[in-house]
């Protein structure tokens, strides 16, 4: 049973495409609205940021891809390529992935080899199993997938078995397979785990769960990713599509303007952007018009501190 806490954006969107939504949306806000996408269409690269210790930059904003890999099975391969071509078009190439079943792997990575994606990408993996030997199975699905010896990030997902992994990772880094390395979070519980093992392993990347309405990171997290030299990657935007329930028949505020944040999709990404430790927000989608609104919000100003308290106020009894 759909409730109103798990309705997606694509549900959301759709009931709002309607003449009552139309009307019922400010004047004012309409016309932000377009001043807003007109400027994404005249800046069509996307601003970067550093990976820390480096001379090498990210965009800001990119792909989460489980949602879109995982349909493959049943819509092939078509949406996939479509909102990597988005990000593209805007000068995006951070792709994150986890591994899937090797037939999933084989197809997607035939996307990663098409002339139009190889070599343009920013691909980061992950080993998301438990065993050292399994791990190392994973490393070579990777590999694979990628179509190279060496892959850009290696993650561990959600610190799984992170003792018997993390000897391997290390060694990948050392033989040049892996360009980066990183573990990821994505709940809350784990970052007080997470900021341990931040403080005591040579982390290149740290992904973890960010965005106005789980704003607990920019607590700790954050701050010592910058500390350490650390890049961030943001995953659960939207909390998995969640956001988009608990913001839904809701007006987004006049004051929104003043960040030129023109959707609730903007609400949450210019909130994480406005982080200086962020290096890239992922954000999952099966949709090329979806990819281009979260696209859109990298352009324009974003909120300050005290802005940014007034968004948490806003959302806290959504």
């Amino acid at each position: 049973m759909t409730t109103p806490r798990n309705r997606t954006r694509r549900d959301f969107l759709t009931r709002m495409a309607g003449l009552g939504a139309v009307l019922a949306t400010p004047r004012a806000l309409l016309a932000e609205r377009r001043a807003v996408l007109g400027s994404a269409r005249a800046q069509a690269q996307l601003p970067t940021r550093p990976i820390p210790g480096t001379t090498e930059t990210l965009p800001i904003v990119g792909l989460g891809s489980s949602k879109p890999v995982l349909e493959i099975p049943t819509a092939g391969t078509d949406p996939v390529a479509a909102v990597i071509r988005a990000l593209l078009e805007h000068g995006g190439r951070v792709v994150d992935t986890s591994p899937r079943t090797p037939e999933i792997d084989a197809e997607f990575g035939q996307v990663l080899a098409a002339p139009e994606f190889r070599d343009r990408l920013f691909v980061s993996t992950k080993i998301n199993t438990d065993g050292e030997a399994a791990g190392a199975r994973q490393m070579r699905q990777n590999q694979q997938l990628v179509g190279s010896r060496t892959v850009d990030l290696v993650q561990v997902e959600s610190m799984r078995d992170l003792d018997a992994h993390w000897p391997n990772v290390l060694r990948w880094k050392e033989s040049g397979e892996a360009r980066y390395i990183g573990v990821t979070v994505s709940s809350t519980r784990q970052h007080d785990r997470f900021e341990a093992f931040m403080r005591a392993a040579p982390l290149d990347f740290v992904q973890v769960n960010y965005s106005v309405m789980e704003p607990q990171a920019e607590d700790r997290l954050l701050p010592l990713a910058a500390d350490l030299g650390m890049a961030v990657l943001i995953n659960r935007p939207f909390m998995n599509g969640s956001y988009f329930g608990r913001v839904s028949g809701r007006t987004l505020p006049e004051w929104a303007s003043e960040f030129d944040c023109a959707s609730w999709a903007h609400f949450s990404l210019k909130y994480i952007l406005a982080h200086p430790a962020v290096t890239c927000a992922l954000t999952e989608t099966t949709n090329p018009e979806h990819m281009e609104e979260n696209i859109q919000a990298a352009y324009g100003r974003l909120p300050d501190e005290a802005m940014k308290r007034r968004m948490r106020e806003l959302v806290r009894d959504f």
